[in-house]
């Protein structure tokens, strides 16, 4: 799991393509903060590693779309449970009683 979130922009890339397929030109514009190339990169990474699957349309120029694949909803699910982790825990402090000190 980490392999695949390590290729940076994954998590937003993955987010992104939730809602259904999209072109590339469409995700370079929804993820704006996303340089090309980085997003190219991103792409190909998830594709190499399963999660998403791209399409080539041959039209006039040749149309891209990306999509997840069941692998990459099956991530989704694994990505929630980050998440669910990152909205308990995530605010930095240790909540833990065993660790507090001693007052």
């Amino acid at each position: 799991m980490l392999e695949i979130l390590g290729a940076k922009w994954a998590f937003l890339v993955i987010a992104e393509l939730t809602s259904g397929p999209k072109r590339f030109n469409q995700l370079n514009r929804d993820l704006n903060v996303v340089k090309t190339q980085s997003l190219t990169d991103v792409l190909r990474h998830l594709e190499r590693s399963g999660i998403v699957r791209r399409d080539v349309f041959p039209t006039v120029p040749v149309s891209v779309e990306y999509a997840l694949t069941e692998k990459g909803h099956g991530f989704q699910d694994a990505l929630k449970e980050m998440e669910k982790w990152a909205v308990k825990w995530g605010d930095g402090t240790n909540n833990d009683p065993r660790l507090q000190a001693d007052g």
